[in-house]
């Protein structure tokens, strides 16, 4: 089931792959993702059930993903699906599949209808030096930040071992990062436990895609069951922080005690 996935390919996918990394890169700035933040955090609040938001995802489709283009409802079940056939007493392993990426309704008209490069591709710090492992470095050089020499240094605006949690991340879909070896120098303790699971996670979100599609009608009773179990009926959109899957309150006293998303 895994693999890696192909930017170098040369075909019209992979040019519109590239071409959305190469706005993001340019248009992702520190001082932009303070500004959204900024913005978001004053809307009102939308209330819905976390499968009612799941079903918008019929709609969307990420056009940063080098390897499929199916709605994304699919790549959530196939994630989750994926997990749970390897780790099936880990159910807030399979929730966390379920709604991890559940911020790209932002997509949507109704949520604000931003651009692709403002919502998908992957995280990457902001305010500090951009690692040359992130997906096409390259187009980097073209943003502001990278000339800045507030935010060009290894540091930039943290100090070291200041935690995950008090760097900002480019603003998007979702506000975690899966670290193989970049940025670990910010990485406090508690980051350090976390990152095992999300190495884990990782793989599922990433190389879980199929053009063999999950039939949503027969495992939607299963992820029914566990929104009901963990007590999420309603869940609120537009939180002030962008990654939707992680702003579910209610789930923090379900998930193992080191896991605080």
């Amino acid at each position: 089931m895994f693999g890696c996935r192909d930017y170098e390919a040369k075909n019209k996918r992979s040019e519109m792959v590239e071409e959305l990394y190469r706005l993001s890169h340019i248009n992702q700035t520190y001082d932009f993702a303070k500004r959204m933040r900024a913005k978001y955090r004053s809307l009102d609040h939308v209330e819905m059930s976390i499968w009612e938001c799941c079903e918008l995802l019929n709609d969307v489709v990420d056009e940063s993903d080098p390897d499929l283009d199916e709605p994304q409802i699919q790549h959530l079940l196939q994630s989750a699906e994926a997990i749970r056939k390897d780790y099936p007493n880990q159910d807030w392993l399979h929730l966390t599949a379920l709604i991890h990426d559940l911020g790209k309704v932002l997509l949507l008209p109704s949520f604000g209808g931003l651009l692709q490069w403002a919502v998908v591709g992957d995280t990457f710090p902001l305010g500090c030096a951009f690692d040359p492992s992130i997906v096409h470095y390259e187009h980097f050089k073209s943003s502001p930040d990278y000339k800045n020499p507030a935010y060009s240094t290894q540091l930039g605006v943290y100090s070291e071992g200041c935690g995950l949690d008090n760097v900002l991340m480019s603003w998007g879909h979702d506000d975690y990062m899966y670290l193989s070896g970049a940025y670990k120098y910010l990485m406090n303790e508690e980051d350090a436990e976390n990152l095992k699971w999300l190495q884990i996670f990782n793989k599922y979100d990433l190389y879980s895609k199929s053009k063999s599609g999950v039939d949503v009608d027969k495992v939607k009773p299963y992820y029914i069951s566990l929104i009901k179990k963990v007590k999420l009926q309603r869940f609120l959109t537009l939180f002030p922080s962008s990654s939707f899957s992680y702003a579910v309150i209610d789930a923090m006293q379900y998930f193992p005690p080191k896991l605080k998303w």
